[in-house]
């Protein structure tokens, strides 16, 4: 079931199949992955040292993937893509992230996540389709960009951008404080509040942005990890872009999140995370059994505490990586294997049904990669602090995780939340009144507070009927 793992034509010194799911995969997709892996040896980690320390955007890496045909790896067979399936994806980036580059990884994330944002409203807009037929053979890089500046990791938000018609099609503005590729894609799918904005933040757009339709400034990037990555502020400013740039109908970027945006990207990062975690566990095992203690004649594979340590972090990882799979394979039975075609009615949203499972994911996946980089650092001892080694890019770039919009304090909340008080109490649109909490407030007031009070709601009130007149 297994074979024998290899690593530029020699055994691999990490972890061999034995401990990763081959069986949820396909002979097709193994002989993918293999690929892959041989990419990965012969370019991919290499760069990665690069993007870390010069900061740069890994676009050799994405030519390399090119080449498989991996920029298409989800999109449509009927315009030249692999068609693959949610398992195959988050396989796909978990491979990166372990044996290449975790930037690559995560900016192939957030392309996906375009990919898939694309996908799910191809079906009559030939702007779309022309870039989903040219993503492998001109190497088109895509990237999301849904971060608004004045609300942080509550990127559902977009306060500070919008967009209108004008004669010719849209004049759209956004402001983004995160894009990943930020910069260097070479278009994006972007997230607005809808040309016709009457307050409501449920009423949202989605459009597709060129990448020389875009403002950044890639050199203002220096972050702890993931430094390729080129995650900064965006702004497209005033653009008037074409019409079949809308991408889906009017309103459509709530639905559009829900159902395949944050599906894909809780699903592709958490294989990142999870890929890290991998990476990590590799390099810690080869050091463990080379390194030896002559003094006493061990080597440091040899002692107890080591041997917990990996024991722990591989436990950890399968468990985070057993449910990342498994829900993969959740979207895949949903959709029929991310069939696209199940989209042309805009009101099939299978994916959304199970997007609070997806939040335990990605908690789960960034959790876990923070423990298991700090571990696999006590593991290695004093060498591990060298760049040499690779567990200190890995440990910096695993961090990120956690802090990776939805935080994993957000998604936390979200399910604590829901489980206890219904999936109603999320009020992701600011839009429910808490009776309960009015009501504790009020009783603390003096008559006279209360007085105050109602004059001024009154008042209010009044400026607000006179204005809607």
């Amino acid at each position: 079931m297994f074979g024998e793992k290899t690593w530029g034509g020699e055994p691999f010194w990490g972890l061999g199949f034995e401990w990763d799911p081959q069986w949820l995969l396909s002979e097709e997709q193994k002989a993918l992955q293999a690929r892959l892996i041989d990419l990965c040896q012969s370019t991919l980690r290499a760069n990665a040292v690069e993007s870390d320390k010069k900061l740069l955007f890994p676009r050799k890496n994405f030519q390399a993937l090119a080449e498989l045909g991996l920029l298409g790896l989800i999109a449509p067979k009927e315009l030249g893509g692999m068609g693959e399936s949610h398992t195959c994806a988050a396989m796909v980036v978990e491979t990166i992230a372990r044996y290449g580059c975790a930037s690559t990884a995560m900016c192939y994330t957030m392309h996906l996540g375009a990919v898939a944002a694309a996908s799910l409203r191809h079906h009559d807009n030939p702007a779309i389709k022309d870039i989903l037929s040219r993503l492998d053979k001109d190497c088109l890089i895509g990237t999301l960009s849904y971060s608004d500046p004045e609300t942080g990791g509550h990127f559902w938000y977009p306060v500070s951008s919008g967009a209108e018609r004008v004669e010719g099609g849209w004049k759209v503005r956004k402001k983004a404080s995160w894009t990943t590729s930020g910069g260097f894609a070479d278009w994006y799918i972007i997230q607005t509040t809808s040309p016709n904005f009457d307050g409501n933040y449920a009423n949202l757009s989605c459009f597709l942005i060129m990448g020389d339709e875009v403002s950044a400034d890639p050199a203002s990037w220096d972050g702890l990890g993931l430094r390729g990555n080129q995650s900064g502020p965006m702004e497209v400013k005033d653009r008037i872009v074409p019409l079949d740039r809308l991408v889906g109908p009017i309103g459509d970027g709530a639905s559009s999140n829900d159902e395949c945006v944050d599906p894909f990207f809780l699903l592709c990062s958490s294989a990142c995370w999870n890929g890290i975690s991998l990476g990590l566990i590799d390099i810690a095992k080869a050091h463990t059994t080379r390194k030896t203690h002559k003094d006493v004649g061990l080597r440091v594979c040899d002692y107890p505490t080591i041997q917990d340590y990996v024991g722990e972090a591989i436990i950890d990882t399968n468990t985070s990586r057993a449910l990342t799979f498994q829900m993969a394979q959740c979207l895949d039975r949903l959709t029929d294997n991310c069939d696209w075609s199940i989209h042309r009615d805009p009101t099939v949203l299978p994916r959304s049904q199970v997007l609070h499972w997806m939040w335990q994911v990605k908690f789960s996946a960034a959790k876990n990669v923070a423990h298991v980089a700090d571990k696999m650092l006590h593991a290695c001892g004093g060498t591990a602090y060298k760049p040499q080694l690779g567990i200190e890019r890995y440990l910096r770039d695993g961090k990120a995780g956690w802090v990776m919009g939805p935080s994993n304090e957000i998604l936390r909340q979200f399910v604590g939340k829901a489980s206890l008080l219904g999936f109603q109490s999320l009020d992701y649109w600011n839009q429910t009144i808490n009776e309960r909490a009015i009501a504790n407030e009020v009783k603390k007031m003096s008559p006279e507070q209360k007085r105050e009070l109602a004059e001024r709601l009154l008042a209010e009130a009044g400026i607000a009927a006179q204005a809607a007149e």
